[in-house]
């Protein structure tokens, strides 16, 4: 084992712990080189993972990736990648997504296996998902509109199609032929051509056939044999379909529990459970959002902190780190360690604010409310800190920080009772200090 295996385990787990876009992919492109297999468990193409790594060229420079579906392992040419059964795939994004890494120079051959018990996204589920969004009117969820519901909502009711039905034209024709055609009769304004879909899915399923497995089987003969696994979750843990800011959620399970059932490995053999938190704290779309700063300094954060969708390009919406959300975070899911991630974008900032409690209607909220009405309406007991000046961007060491950024470190984990393992302070593969 390498010195991080020998720290975090053979099987090792990273989730988002707030609204997404926490900085996911740059820790599971890092700690993929110590690891043999990289999984991707939940989530479909509405995930978006930003990767910077050196040009092949130039290695001075660095090139920018964005993965929706590929695990961040990928590029890593020596290591595996596995797309689990809790993914929901479109399968054109996918394929597109390997045409780019070969394209740069990155072999894909062989390295991906994808679960036959994955589910499709088809290119009609995208369709009604923009239908249904437009339906809300005011109350819109601030979807994708990348299908990611209306597969899940087929999972549930237990008419999806698999990945295994790729390998049967004839069967996985007439499936997606019954499904369509139940929806034409639902969405009278469904103009999609489900004939070129079809004769599409011809060539698709050329290409995706080889990749096809057991990954669950696969996944846990891997550890059985010594080797290391590292699971990659999508969105954050606010966006869980049941403990997130419902409905302003996705149609998955994005905490440790999703993780488990998206890739078939059993809870036990979990060594550790990574943790992704912002410095501050963001979300993208409608929704609550207690800590949120309606203001110059939100403007100024994301500015700072190039706070645009990943995969939709939707400026973020910003506010001050806010501890209630990591604390639920934390309780829910129980992580071993936490990465806090753009400690940096706070650099310059006279003064920083920690939202530590809720109050509703005179009453200290003892964690995150299930009420929508009550989420929106909180009033926020805010901890006030020193900032720092100090370039931070080239600190490779934590006892190097800026005495006021290491006490907002340590606040963070004495709020959340977790310890902060790493933390990242520029957006390179190198701006990361091991704590």
């Amino acid at each position: 084992m390498s010195k991080t295996t020998d720290k975090f385990g053979n099987l090792t787990c990273i989730l988002g712990s707030q609204w997404g876009d926490e900085g996911k992919g740059k820790l599971v492109d890092i700690l993929a080189e110590e690891y043999d297999i990289v999984a991707r468990a939940t989530g479909g193409a509405n995930a978006g993972h930003t990767i910077y790594i050196p040009s092949k060229e130039n290695p001075a420079e660095t090139k920018k990736y964005i993965f929706h579906l590929i695990p961040s392992g990928m590029m890593h040419e020596n290591k595996t990648c596995v797309i689990g059964n809790g993914v929901v795939v479109h399968i054109p994004t996918l394929l597109e997504e390997l045409d780019v890494l070969e394209e740069n120079g990155i072999s894909t051959s062989g390295r991906l296996f994808i679960s036959d018990r994955a589910h499709i996204v088809l290119d009609y589920h995208k369709e009604i998902d923009g239908i249904e969004e437009e339906s809300r009117g005011d109350r819109k969820v601030g979807t994708t509109k990348r299908g990611i519901g209306p597969a899940y909502m087929d999972k549930m009711k237990r008419s999806g199609i698999r990945m295994h039905h790729l390998v049967d034209e004839e069967a996985f024709e007439k499936k997606v032929m019954e499904n369509f055609n139940f929806y034409k009769t639902m969405y009278s304004s469904l103009k999609h051509d489900i004939k070129d879909e079809l004769q599409k899915f011809k060539e698709y399923a050329k290409r995706i056939k080889p990749m096809l497995a057991d990954t669950s089987h696969y996944l846990n003969e891997a550890i059985e044999n010594g080797q290391t696994v590292l699971i990659e979750g999508a969105n954050g843990m606010l966006l869980d379909i049941d403990h997130g800011t419902y409905p302003f959620v996705t149609s998955s399970n994005a905490t440790i529990g999703g993780a488990i059932a998206g890739t078939g490995l059993p809870a036990l053999k979990l060594k550790s459970l990574i943790g992704i938190i912002k410095a501050y704290t963001t979300r993208v779309g409608e929704g609550p959002f207690p800590s949120e700063l309606n203001n110059e300094l939100g403007v100024q954060i994301r500015e700072q902190g190039g706070e645009y969708g990943s995969t939709t390009g939707r400026p973020r919406r910003c506010g001050w780190f806010d501890a209630v959300v990591a604390k639920y975070s934390c309780m829910i899911n129980g992580y071993s360690h936490l990465n806090l991630t753009k400690l940096d974008v706070l650099t310059g900032l006279p003064s920083l604010q920690i939202a530590t409690s809720y109050t509703y209607q005179g009453e200290l909220l003892k964690s995150f409310p299930s009420s929508l009405n009550i989420a929106e309406n909180v009033e926020v007991g805010y901890e006030e800190m020193p900032g720092w000046k100090e370039d931070i961007s080239k600190v490779k060491n934590f006892e190097d920080l800026p005495e006021n950024a290491k006490n907002y470190v340590r606040r963070i984990e004495e709020l959340t009772g977790t310890e902060v393992a790493f933390i990242g302070v520029g957006p390179k593969r190198e701006d990361m200090i091991n704590k």
